[in-house]
């Protein structure tokens, strides 16, 4: 089976940059789409970027032009790059990712522990 590790969150004031990764491991045959989501408190999970594995991105309106989503085949690992954060980022961080686990069978969905992401002055 696979599983998502996160790390890379904490608290930082506005304006600040803060980098996370999630990588994944385990017994799998191939990673597909991997992922941000995140989700503030009373509100619901919601995209923040994607990245297929063919290359290309997805962002949500609100992180375009600060935030930038980039992988690592080699070591089945996808960071997030946020930089100018704002209060309103603040959230528990989701990677999410489309892990085939055997040859010609679909992919499974997984995510990861969450990481909060705290910006405030």
């Amino acid at each position: 089976q696979a599983q998502l590790v996160e790390s890379g969150g904490g608290l930082v004031q506005p304006g600040e940059s803060l980098r996370l990764s999630c990588a994944a491991s385990g017994s799998f045959f191939r990673v597909n789409n991997m992922g941000w989501y995140r989700q503030a408190p009373g509100k619901e999970r919601e995209l923040v970027a994607i990245l297929t594995s063919a290359g290309d991105t997805n962002y949500a309106d609100s992180v375009k032009g600060r935030f930038t989503i980039s992988r690592d085949n080699a070591v089945h690992t996808v960071y997030l790059q946020m930089n100018s954060l704002k209060p309103e980022d603040t959230a528990v961080y989701y990677c999410n990712a489309q892990i085939t686990i055997w040859s010609r069978t679909l992919p499974n969905d997984y995510w990861g522990q969450g990481t909060q992401v705290t910006v405030s002055s």
